[in-house]
């Protein structure tokens, strides 16, 4: 954030287009073998020899995907890193190479856009990726982020969303909708601060939730998980939307009724205590909230011995017969057709 007025502001203007880009990425160093070329060239040359390649793009905006009134920028760029490695994970693929690109408007020194960078270069720490491209452009509308994120996998290992079977169990990853109530807990302090800005908020009982929202984790565990399990995904996506946007997705990828038990949706002590301190209901928030970043898969029935009892994954339903259609069963047995409720930048 860029709250502090007397910090040193060296103008991008002293550095032009190249000579920021050479500045940003200087520190960052190349792990993986199949990075024959990464920055400084034309294009990155890639060398993944027997593995299939996966690529996933996604754009961040802000004042839409989020909001610099409370989200750091080193927070802001490690997020924008795992919001694409998710998408890897999610074909059950190993994520290897980042490229990011950005636009500035003039209000950012060049020390905001370090904050930035270091945010990204501990995300590419942390998953073991190189960044090897990107590129810098002026804005006039605020700050964005564009990230492409590359990843392999054995062809016969790639899980789509189309591969579900009539009755697979579904399995999610972690718990859901605590990154919507940080969200929220972020929202309220905001105003709060509107209107006294001395207040400090005491964010402490909400640390986990807030952290799920400025900090969110992809799941490359979960991957390696089913891998050391024996354990084959027949579908898989991540949970960016919502679950229920994500049920209806491999639904109709596959061609397949989803049945997802209410009772079985795992949801973090913390997120309860918030949505009733909020008054929203939780089944709500786990459906519909977002931005959770866990996966969401299919398995053969017979596989699940080989995950039972894993605190990492939790069996929420099973799919059904073709073109069933995807419904929730409450808490009393009723039976609700799902609807896409997730989050819709189109709406903002």
């Amino acid at each position: 954030m860029l709250e502090d007025k007397e910090q040193e502001r060296t103008s991008l203007e002293k550095l032009g287009e190249f000579g920021l880009i050479e500045h940003l990425t200087k520190g960052f160093e190349i792990k993986q073998t199949s990075t024959l070329k990464g920055i400084g060239d034309d294009a990155t040359v890639l060398d993944f020899k027997d593995k299939k390649t996966v690529i996933s793009t996604d754009l961040l905006i802000e004042g839409v995907h989020f909001d610099l009134a409370y989200m750091p920028l080193k927070h802001l760029g490690y997020k924008s890193i795992m919001v694409n490695l998710s998408d890897i994970y999610a074909m059950n693929a190993t994520a290897t190479q980042v490229t990011i690109s950005i636009a500035v408007s003039n209000r950012f020194p060049l020390e905001a856009l370090e904050e930035l960078y270091a945010g990204v270069a501990t995300a590419c720490k942390t998953y073991n990726v190189d960044l090897v491209g990107g590129d810098t452009t002026s804005s006039k509308t605020g700050l964005m982020i564009s990230v492409t994120a590359i990843g392999i996998a054995n062809e016969e290992e790639i899980a789509y969303r189309s591969g579900a079977q009539p009755n697979d169990l579904l399995v999610v990853s972690g718990d859901l909708g605590a990154a919507y109530m940080g969200l929220q807990v972020l929202e309220r302090e905001k105003e709060v601060f509107k209107v006294n800005p001395n207040s400090q908020p005491d964010l402490e009982p909400y640390s986990y939730i807030v952290e799920r929202q400025l900090k969110p984790e992809a799941r490359k565990d979960i991957p390696e998980l089913l891998k050391q399990l024996e354990v084959h995904p027949t579908s898989m996506i991540d949970i960016s939307d919502g679950l229920s946007s994500e049920i209806l997705h491999l639904s109709k990828s596959s061609g397949l009724g989803i049945d997802l038990y209410e009772d079985k949706i795992p949801l973090d002590p913390t997120v309860i205590s918030a949505c009733e301190e909020f008054k929203i209901d939780s089944t709500l928030v786990a459906l519909s909230g977002g931005e959770d970043y866990e996966l969401l898969f299919t398995i053969d029935q017979k596989e699940f011995p080989k995950i039972k009892g894993n605190p990492n994954l939790t069996v929420i339903g099973h799919t059904t017969g073709k073109d069933e259609g995807a419904y929730l069963i409450s808490r009393n047995n009723t039976k609700i057709p799902l609807t896409a409720q997730g989050w819709n930048s189109f709406d903002q």
